[in-house]
């Protein structure tokens, strides 16, 4: 799917018909223990990828044991929701179907979708707000050539937020790939990098005609406000 066959964006806040489709969400879960929490930019770049993963898995495609409730949620609105686990909590969640991505600090466990009200009772009680991490040393530059996500520098997100964002724009950009950059993607373990772009940079992005997330509002943000530009050199063409 993507842009072109699929116009109507499934993050904006106007209503569109993918309202009118039942509502599903994509949960993930991140590992935060008190006495060693992972890094807040590696814990966005990981569940960008645990999209990835997840939208790219065999499961999840043709006939696969997922891939009936992947079209359902891609269908209506693309919901992400991200909460946090650890100890017991963790060991629980990880005991459900699902995938489970390690970053450099982060894991960071993706479950197939599940209806809006309908979440297992292991992932329900866990709690979704206040999911706050830090940088303790300013991140790396992205590296020159490889797909980064680029954050809204005007917006304050809670780091489940982001994340949940990150994960919006890794979709967007899988969806404007073609089969073989996709594969191509893939194989290389889906490098990315997830970064705050400058103000300057930030206006330059926005309208590049790179594929742009807007948030429908439901949490933290003003209603389509413009979160993540996805910007892989693939998508740079001409």
């Amino acid at each position: 799917m993507s842009s072109e066959e699929s116009p109507v964006s499934p993050f904006v806040s106007e209503t569109t018909p993918r309202d009118e489709a039942p509502q599903f969400v994509l949960p993930l879960v991140v590992h935060i223990e008190k006495t060693a929490p992972p890094t807040r930019t590696d814990a966005l770049r990981t569940a960008a990828r645990a999209v990835l993963v997840m939208l790219s898995d065999e499961r999840s495609e043709g006939e696969g044991e997922w891939a009936r409730a992947m079209r359902d949620w891609q269908d209506a609105r693309i919901r992400k929701v991200v909460r946090r686990a650890r100890g017991a909590e963790w060991r629980k969640a990880s005991a459900l179907p699902g995938i489970t991505v390690t970053g450099e600090s982060a894991e960071v466990r993706v479950f197939p979708p599940v209806p809006l009200d309908g979440w297992p009772k292991e992932l329900a009680k866990l709690q979704v707000s206040g999911t706050d991490l830090d940088d303790p040393e300013p991140p790396a530059a992205p590296g020159p050539g490889s797909p980064v996500l680029w954050l809204n520098p005007e917006l304050d997100m809670s780091a489940g937020k982001a994340m949940a964002q990150a994960g919006h724009g890794a979709q967007l950009a899988w969806w404007e790939l073609s089969d073989t950059e996709r594969k191509a993607w893939r194989e290389a373990g889906f490098p990315l990098s997830v970064a705050t772009a400058a103000p300057e940079r930030w206006r330059e992005l926005t309208t590049s005609g790179l594929p742009v997330v807007q948030d429908a509002g439901f949490t933290e943000i003003a209603p389509g406000s413009c979160t993540v530009v996805s910007d892989h050199p693939a998508l740079r063409r001409g």
